[in-house]
């Protein structure tokens, strides 16, 4: 088989083994809660824990690939991935569950960013589509088969066993990795940024699982409000701190590059929305309309569906109206489409949730297509590396703050009414709110140039070529 197609399947077998796993979990959240004997709400900390693992460990995942070489450290990152999902299904206690988590989101952290490199340095630009199109099917199949196949086995079998699945696919993708992936290391290699990768890690971790503890009722709330100022503090000495270093673990002079900034900073508030999707739609359908876990997966897996539709389409969509237009009108579709779950209800036959749901896959994959191909597209070769592992950590840092906000609107509503339990209209303020906060990533857009991205869009034969998806969205259509 030809490189431009072996190499990104052997990576799709890696990201799908990571977006199996993460919708699956989605769907079994209630189930595990029960087993676990916690509040359905405070498993929001399993979701945020490898979310933020994964922004921790990302910005280090470029150097080490450089330093050590590609393949070494993507097959390290798949068996310290499977090692973590094997303790995951032993877990016996909330602990537990988030400590393994987070075992698993460092090798998730280095699994999908250096696959993605590994195929930026390997596929010649004139191919670089193709083999970008290999990759996405095979990805995408993990959010499409994660719900059904999560209900399934909760409703039928034992929520550990979907852990224990990746065991197998983390043996396959060692295997293929050893035999086919190129080992790539960089000749010059600049000193590792050790004080940044501890401000940035204290930073991240200080505000994203600051915000996860709001709302816990074992911890109180000056805690939170405590652990949050440290990481904006630690946030705020890295800011100095990259400023005055050559060659920081987070650029921040990428920002000053207006595609990557809207397709970045502008594109994290419609990702907060994106992020509280998969934790409120399987509470709802299950807490809210009493359904089995294995029907309520049933049911969202509609929104991967639909953005595997949406892949037939991108690319004429982007070359007919161009970044600028699609970004700023499909964020209202797409947005408006997240607030429509607030109207869902018990009686709604079944067809009209997974049309809804079908259509925002749709629209909210093309909105991820379009802002991932403009964030690179004034980046140069020499800064891909950076670039993506700026783009990673701001992915994961505004999904996982998603979690935190609608899981905080949750309890403070219930809170409010002061019964202690979550009610139907709970769920409908929820999607409301995270939707408005996702419409408001269009103000960045407006700032856009007609031409941005131009180049990418134009058609096939041009150079450079039309818009693919990157793999750092996938997973994030539920």
């Amino acid at each position: 088989m030809r490189p431009e197609r072996l190499v990104p399947l052997i990576v799709a077998c890696a990201l799908f083994m990571e977006q199996l796993d993460s919708t699956v979990i989605s769907t079994s959240l209630p189930a595990i809660a029960v087993d676990l004997h916690e509040d359905p709400i405070a498993l929001k900390l399993a979701l945020t824990s490898y979310l933020l693992s994964l922004a921790v460990f990302i910005p280090a995942s470029g150097w080490f690939a450089d330093r050590f070489g590609s393949r070494t450290v993507f097959r390290a990152a798949i068996v310290v991935f499977t090692i973590g999902s094997l303790l995951c299904g032993l877990a016996t206690s909330l602990t537990d569950f988030v400590i393994y988590r987070i075992i698993q989101g460092m090798g998730g952290a280095m699994m999908v960013p250096v696959g993605r490199l590994v195929i930026l340095r390997t596929v010649p630009k004139g191919e670089l589509v193709s083999a970008l199109a290999w990759l996405t099917v095979p990805a995408l199949l993990g959010p499409v088969l994660g719900p059904p196949i999560g209900g399934f086995i909760t409703t039928y079998f034992d929520w550990r066993l979907i852990f224990f699945l990746n065991i197998p696919i983390g043996i396959v993708g060692v295997v293929l990795a050893s035999l086919f992936i190129p080992d790539i290391r960089e000749e010059d290699v600049a000193p590792f940024d050790l004080h940044g990768m501890l401000l940035s890690s204290v930073g991240l971790a200080g505000l994203v699982f600051g915000f996860a503890l709001l709302g816990q009722h074992a911890v109180a709330p000056w805690i939170a409000l405590s652990v949050i100022a440290v990481g904006a503090v630690a946030m705020t000495f890295y800011v100095r701190h990259a400023r005055h270093t050559d060659r920081p673990i987070l650029d921040l002079t990428l920002l000053k590059v207006p595609t990557f900034f809207a397709g970045v900073v502008g594109a994290s508030l419609f990702r907060i929305g994106i992020g509280a999707l998969p934790f409120l739609l399987p509470l709802m359908l299950q807490l809210g309309f009493g359904m089995t876990p294995f029907a309520s997966g049933l049911i969202t897996f509609a929104s991967a569906a639909g953005a595997m539709t949406m892949k037939l389409t991108a690319a004429p969509i982007i070359r007919a109206f161009g970044f600028r237009r699609v970004l700023i009108v499909n964020c209202v579709i797409a947005s408006a489409f997240i607030g429509v779950s607030a109207f869902f209800r018990p009686d709604m036959p079944h067809l009209v949730l997974i049309g809804a749901l079908l259509f925002g896959g749709f629209f909210r994959s093309l909105q991820f297509t379009s802002t991932n191909a403009l964030s690179y597209a004034d980046i140069s070769n020499e800064a891909m590396s950076r670039a993506t592992s700026f783009a990673s950590v701001a992915q994961q840092v505004s999904i996982s703050t998603g979690v935190a906000v609608a899981a905080l609107i949750l309890d403070g509503m219930r809170s409010w009414r002061g019964d202690g339990t979550i009610q139907l209209e709970d769920f409908s303020v929820a999607f409301t709110a995270v939707a408005l906060i996702a419409v408001c990533s269009v103000f960045f857009y407006l700032r856009l140039p007609d031409d941005a991205g131009a180049e990418l869009a134009r058609k096939p034969g041009s150079k450079p070529a039309a818009p693919t998806e990157a793999p750092g969205e996938m997973g994030s259509t539920a």
